[in-house]
């Protein structure tokens, strides 16, 4: 670390001063978005070779899918305190100048905000948060280069590339499981994103674009620094993860040794920093986790030894999934701990003292139910997701009896719900008694087609 300077975010308020000039330009063709380039400078087409990758990435066309993409992803402001709205305002003004700066090599990216995420494990991971114009500028950068560099990257590395997504690793691993490959070297480096070298991932960079102003960008962008508590702190080594550039050059830096494993003729899959090698044996696959912590020793990687290891497939776990042999064939199912973050987060939209009404909880359930069946659409486990479904079924129930409070009013509602009277009885009488009630013969009244009316997805069903 360089020394610490002390350094005051700016003010949000400088961009309201430009505020109302703005607004009187909004009514042009550009009112989604700053006026980002002067019209003559061309369209965002590759340029031949890679040359003039950097003057690519600051055309207009670029510049506005850019500022379109960041616009929805909205996101927090970086250290200078401004939002979206705010740095639309500024860059109404201030574009014209920051091209000119980033054409000549003199731009100096702010310092990225350090947050910090919890994570399920008790740990924290660290997020920069960069501010919006340089999200912006990284974000028009990524889409020049992402065409260039993607073509030069292994066919087993599936994270963070376009056309690709995690169920296509899920799936690549599944059949070298299923072709005989039963144990696996499961490999997670230790802070990757925290401890990319610098010097080494722009040397791997250059050797696959050739544009020196892009380059020169790309590493003033790695030295911007850090701020925390509001003092800035100069980076050496690290490319923290929320800037839209991190998981490209992340791809960069490890083709390396995808490369390698490739031309041993190893069955592998990589997703971002996670690397599944799949063997036949557990010797040979000592000798490519020995092998490995080489190959990222020169990459000054670390292996993290509590992560990883190399065991049988049936209890490692690969992107929420594992694997799980019935008659010969290798299925897949959610891993335990997945599983058991999904159940404590259903428990906690249906906690039963929330104070929303039944109707607001089956919306919140509902986005976070449909969000997790598409990702783990996989898995093939049909009785634990008929076991969910009527757990979760049971929990809403639990929630209605609650709502009702007396006995007289449970009465009154299974009534109204087409309970007979000795059911209603049968509840009410025990009307505090809210999860013992919540099944048996009130599962009739308050039934699957009674939640499927309020819109409560099944996981089971397709």
């Amino acid at each position: 670390m360089s020394k610490a300077m002390r350094q005051m975010p700016e003010l949000s308020g400088r961009a309201s001063v430009a505020r109302g000039e703005a607004r009187r330009d909004l009514a042009s063709d550009e009112a989604c978005g700053p006026p980002l380039e002067h019209p003559r400078t061309g369209s965002a087409k590759q340029m031949a070779g890679t040359g003039g990758l950097l003057e690519a990435a600051l055309t207009r066309e670029n510049l506005q899918a850019a500022w379109k993409r960041v616009k929805a992803n909205k996101g927090a402001a970086g250290v200078d305190g401004l939002d979206i709205e705010q740095t639309q305002c500024l860059l109404q003004t201030k574009w014209p100048q920051i091209r000119q700066e980033l054409l000549a090599g003199k731009y100096r990216p702010s310092p990225v905000r350090k947050v910090m995420i919890p994570k399920p494990d008790g740990s924290q991971r660290e997020l920069g948060i960069p501010t919006v114009t340089d999200r912006l500028i990284q974000q028009a950068l990524l889409q020049v280069l992402q065409p260039v560099l993607d073509l030069t990257f292994s066919e087993h590395s599936y994270g963070f590339r376009p056309g690709r997504r995690a169920h296509d690793a899920v799936l690549a691993a599944q059949s070298f499981v299923q072709s005989g490959h039963r144990v696996v070297v499961d490999v997670d480096l230790e802070k990757f994103f925290d401890r990319v070298n610098h010097d080494i991932l722009v040397d791997r960079l250059q050797k696959r674009i050739d544009d020196a102003g892009m380059i020169r960008l790309v590493r003033s962008y790695l030295n911007a620094g850090i701020m925390d508590g509001g003092v800035v702190m100069g980076r050496d080594e690290g490319t923290p993860q929320g800037g839209p550039l991190s998981p490209l050059l992340a791809n960069v830096l490890l083709d390396e040794v995808d490369r390698e494993l490739e031309r041993r003729g190893h069955r592998f899959v990589r997703y971002a920093d996670d690397c599944n090698v799949y063997v036949c044996s557990l010797r040979a696959g000592e000798r490519v986790m020995e092998m490995l912590r080489l190959l990222y020793g020169r990459l000054k990687l670390t292996i993290n030894k509590a992560k990883s290891a190399v065991a049988h497939v049936e209890g490692r776990k690969f992107l929420g999934f594992t694997f799980w042999l019935y008659k010969e064939k290798v299925r897949c199912k959610v891993a335990d701990k997945a599983l058991a973050k999904f159940k404590q987060r259903v428990r906690q939209l249906t906690w039963r003292s929330g104070g929303k009404s039944v109707q607001d909880v089956i919306e919140q359930l509902k986005r976070y139910l449909l969000g997790w069946k598409a990702y783990y659409q996989l898995a093939q486990m049909p009785d634990v997701w008929r076991g969910l479904d009527e757990w979760i079924r049971r929990r809403l129930r639990a929630i209605h009896l609650k709502h009702w409070k007396r006995g007289a009013t449970t009465f009154r509602a299974l009534s109204a719900l087409g309970a007979s009277v000795e059911v209603a009885k049968r509840v009410a009488a025990h009307a505090r008694r809210w999860w013992w009630n919540s099944t048996g013969q009130i599962n009739r009244v308050l039934s699957i087609a009674y939640f499927e009316g309020l819109g409560v997805p099944s996981l089971y069903l397709s």
